[in-house]
């Protein structure tokens, strides 16, 4: 292999190393990885009652979105 190829190749992973590097410092200074919410909320809304609402809502969203498929076949033609 070359030496031009060899030196492109090392340039071009360094600059990526670097820009992905600067990109988790960014995200570490901006609070991206911070969720300070994320244990409290799991075990706040973590029962049994909550879980029966979020399935009742998920049966109600199929439904619908069955519905309107139903109501867009049987529409009259354009």
């Amino acid at each position: 292999m070359s030496n031009s190829i060899m030196i492109l190749m090392l340039t071009v992973s360094t600059f990526l190393g670097a820009l992905g590097l600067a990109a988790l410092i960014w995200g570490i200074r901006t609070g991206q990885f911070d969720d300070q919410s994320k244990f409290i909320d799991g075990s706040r809304y973590d029962n049994e009652e909550d879980l029966h609402d979020a399935a009742m809502m998920d049966e109600k969203k199929k439904a619908q979105e069955a519905k309107s498929k139903r109501e867009k076949e049987y529409g009259p033609p354009d």
